[in-house]
Formats: C-alpha cells, sequence, structure tokens
C-alpha cells in the first residue's frame, strides 16, 4: 500500500493543477476543509461530485465491554463523522 499524501504534496499537486503558486492553493484548501468542517459540526452535509458525501451521524447510547478488564460500562451517545464514497471514485479505482 503506498503512503498517504501529505497536506505539502496535496497543496503542491493542487497548485500545479491550478495553474497557481503553493499559497494559493493551500488558502484554497484551507477554506475548503473549513466549509467542511463548519457544515458538518452543525449537522448538516457536505457532497464533494466525484469523491463522496461527509456527514455526521449520531450513535445511540450502548453497553461496551473495556478489553483490559472485560467489565461492562455504558457509553454515552455520540456523534461520529462518516463518508460515502460516490460512485464514480470507486469504479475508477476498480477498473
Amino acid at each position: 500500500m503506498a503512503k498517504p499524501m501529505t497536506k505539502t504534496q496535496l497543496v503542491a499537486a493542487l497548485a500545479e493543477e491550478m495553474g497557481e503558486d503553493k499559497k494559493t492553493a493551500t488558502a484554497a484548501l484551507d477554506a475548503v476543509v473549513a466549509i467542511i468542517t463548519k457544515e458538518v459540526s452543525a449537522g448538516g452535509a457536505v457532497t464533494l461530485p466525484g469523491v463522496g458525501k461527509i456527514y455526521c451521524r449520531e450513535r445511540p447510547e450502548r453497553m461496551v465491554r473495556n478489553p483490559a478488564t472485560g467489565e461492562q460500562i455504558k457509553k454515552e451517545s455520540d456523534k461520529v463523522v462518516k463518508m460515502t464514497i460516490a460512485k464514480a471514485l470507486k469504479d475508477s479505482v476498480n477498473a
């Protein structure tokens, strides 16, 4: 498995694709991340065309087990961020 792309590598690739400098690409990437964070934390969802949908889901209260002691404890309900991958991306990976 290949190493994941770092933010620096992503910014460099984005700058090259946009035909802009790295400073502009960094600002664009940071703006997109800020918008996604704001929308999902408010309970909404963001669809990135060709990539997928990022959304927040609430998990109900449940019983979990401490693996060290085997003790059953109640875990309060919480929220988790999920992502559904777009069919176009799945198809391009499997092609």
